[in-house]
């Protein structure tokens, strides 16, 4: 039985929805980076959403949760969100949005690994094997030794991967201080004005035909944010997180209408890999966290 306050199927469609939204934010990314530096792309999708989402936080009575919060950790925040974006966008122009999304895909797993050294959580040998085979299917994606993407372009991915990880480690001190409405207007602002301040250096001038792109990549970013919002909470994110890998097929069905391609055999195969181990750790990490607590300890000085 649920808990209290919990709707099952109300998250569940959120979460897919959500997955949806952000397929098609990044659709616009894509197609933008063909004409636009990656930083400059950065920029837009950021401002194109802030507006939207602060009338969402004004629509809520929550404006003045803004200035309350940790700036250090929103900085640092905003400093691998723009890495995370610019590598990914980076990416999208150089490969098909399929093949970046299963690369980036490998970021729960990364999240897991890291949350050893810096949060000081303990991770057992079976989601460590879990983290090494999904680290495998990275390499089955790239395959080094062949003709596979393991260009700068792919290697980029990876990186953006790792800041999206190092991202949500911080997302998760966040909000023991910080309400969710912060963390996602401060995000925007702050990752808008770090990729504005650097290409500005090369803005290209904006044509007049991409401007639906971008209002699509605005639009669809802001009422993704407000789906995913929505979606945590209504339900339990360890029931909620599998729905993630969903967007795999949108991704899918949009590099084959919009592009004309298809994963190769192998992308499929590192993808395989990759979610398996994902939806292993999540179910571990559940059942990890289900055990009883062991007894309070008096903590070392």
């Amino acid at each position: 039985m649920a808990a209290p306050g919990l709707r099952p199927g109300a998250a569940a469609a959120w979460m897919l929805a959500a997955g949806l939204l952000f397929a098609f934010m990044d659709a616009g990314m894509k197609w933008l980076a063909r004409d636009y530096p990656p930083f400059q792309v950065a920029a837009l999708r950021s401002l194109s959403a802030l507006p939207l989402v602060a009338l969402w936080i004004l629509a809520r009575g929550r404006a003045g949760t803004l200035l309350r919060v940790h700036w250090p950790l929103h900085l640092l925040r905003g400093l691998l969100g723009l890495g995370m974006m610019v590598g990914f966008v980076y990416g999208l122009a150089r490969m098909p949005l399929s093949t970046a999304y299963t690369i980036v895909f490998v970021a729960p797993l990364m999240i897991t690994a890291l949350a050893v050294p810096l949060l000081g959580e303990k991770v057992g040998p079976r989601r460590w094997t879990a983290i090494a085979v999904g680290l495998a299917g990275v390499l089955v994606v790239l395959r080094p030794s062949g003709a596979g993407v393991a260009t700068s372009a792919g290697l980029v991915v990876v990186l953006a991967a790792l800041c999206y990880s190092m991202a949500a480690i911080t997302v998760r001190k966040l909000a023991l201080r910080d309400s969710p409405e912060a963390m996602v207007f401060w995000f925007l602002a702050l990752l808008g004005l770090f990729a504005g301040a650097v290409a500005a250096f090369d803005w290209r001038p904006v044509q007049a035909q991409d401007a639906w792109v971008i209002a699509v990549v605005g639009l669809t970013g802001a009422l993704g944010q407000v789906a995913l919002t929505h979606a945590f909470r209504y339900g339990e994110a360890s029931q909620i997180a599998p729905l993630e890998y969903a967007s795999l097929l949108w991704v899918v069905v949009l590099d084959l209408a919009v592009w004309q391609v298809l994963p190769d055999a192998a992308t499929w195969l590192g993808a395989t890999i990759i979610v398996a181990s994902g939806l292993y750790l999540i179910r571990r990490e559940r059942v990890v966290g289900a055990r009883p607590a062991a007894p309070a300890q008096t903590p070392p000085p």
